[in-house]
């Protein structure tokens, strides 16, 4: 490969995420909703709150929404509404968050960790029919990087062995698989609304959808404590609520979260064509999902080099996820070692973030591609 013109163009900026562009756009707007919420004092539940449920709701299909403090508490609380607990198992993927699993453990119950699809990244269903056992209470399938993961097999799973699946789609709110909305197929489905997700909040926030009205009405009542009503405790919950004035901040970015999905996905089919028969390995995106990009992740040899080389360029990357959780030397206990998951520790070693977000102009892009390139020349 040549050098391209591009490469020795002037260092170009470009973040991984720049969320100060995002916000110049709605800047009037988030204000004056923030101070809507502080002239009224409803700072804790409340009608903007209410709002948002519904909003989210009916952008996934869904019947029920319930916001919730954080991506992390949606997990935990679907998990408590679910009753897992010591001596269940809860069968997942390990290259993901950490909250994925965290949860799991927090409630005295064991991850089984499966391997992942090398390609997509995302949790390999005849895995997951391989892990159960009669210990297993629920599947926690992963919907990695804006791409849902093959939803059909796992439902077929779960049907089988009546298991209970709860989505982690932190990071594809509104991505579908088969035309359904993230959220939608399985029990309940959790969002999160930290900074950096395409939907985000100005801290930590998240949601929880479900169809399952039953579901909704015991994981609603274990959001404030498990009371229901006020100081009358069936059930004993927690305090996963959240915040009005971030419940305000994020219906004034919802209307303008198809759009920034769509110039995601432009971004993302440029990278396609440059990185077309290069030493770049581009996502691979199953044909029955349509992918919302909360990340744009290449497979690269010699990735470290690569990560010093585009830093000292000024592009931001980020290794998601560098030490998959089996490896993780808080779950040493669980007695899973080096080799026992390839695809996953195999993803770790290579993968690595580009910028990809909607603010992104032409010249950084080429500037990226160029950048990227110019290592491997």
């Amino acid at each position: 490969m040549g050098r391209t013109s591009a490469e020795a163009a002037t260092n170009i900026q470009t973040p991984l995420l720049d969320l100060k562009a995002q916000y110049s756009s709605i800047r009037d707007e988030v204000l004056a909703a923030v101070e809507e919420v502080l002239e009224s004092q409803r700072c804790i539940g409340g009608p903007k709150v209410a709002e948002l449920e519904e909003q989210i709701a009916a952008a996934s299909n869904c019947k029920f929404a319930l916001g919730v403090s954080s991506g992390t508490d949606a997990i935990l609380n679907c998990l408590m509404g679910l009753g897992i607990g010591p001596g269940d198992e809860v069968i997942t993927t390990p290259f993901t968050f950490f909250a994925t699993a965290g949860g799991i453990v927090r409630l005295g119950a064991r991850p089984v960790f499966v391997d992942i699809d090398p390609a997509t990244y995302n949790i390999d269903p005849a895995g997951v029919e391989e892990a159960v056992t009669g210990r297993t209470k629920a599947i926690l399938p992963v919907h990695l990087f804006g791409q849902m993961a093959e939803m059909d097999a796992i439902m077929a799973v779960a049907e089988r062995h009546n298991l209970a699946v709860i989505e982690d789609a932190a990071q594809a709110i509104t991505g579908t698989y088969k035309g359904r909305k993230a959220g939608s197929i399985g029990t309940a489905g959790c969002f999160s609304f930290f900074p950096s997700k395409n939907l985000g909040c100005a801290g930590d926030g998240g949601m929880i959808v479900t169809n399952d009205e039953r579901f909704y009405s015991r994981i609603k009542a274990m959001r404030n404590h498990g009371a229901e009503p006020k100081y009358y405790h069936k059930l004993i919950g927690g305090n996963f609520r959240l915040d009005a004035i971030q419940a305000a901040i994020l219906l004034v970015k919802l209307p303008h979260l198809d759009g920034w999905a769509e110039a995601r996905r432009r971004n993302a089919a440029f990278y396609d064509e440059k990185f077309k028969d290069t030493p770049v390995r581009t996502p691979v995106v199953n044909p029955d999902c349509r992918s919302v990009y909360n990340q744009y992740v290449v497979g690269v040899a010699d990735r470290n080099g690569l990560v010093t080389h585009l830093r000292e360029n000024g592009v931001g990357c980020e290794i998601y996820y560098p030490l998959p959780l089996h490896l993780q030397e808080c779950f040493s206990y669980l007695d899973y070692g080096t080799g026992d998951l390839p695809a996953c520790e195999r993803a770790a070693g290579e993968v690595l973030a580009i910028p990809v977000y909607p603010e992104l102009t032409e010249q950084m892009r080429e500037y990226v591609v160029a950048t990227i390139l110019g290592f491997y020349a």
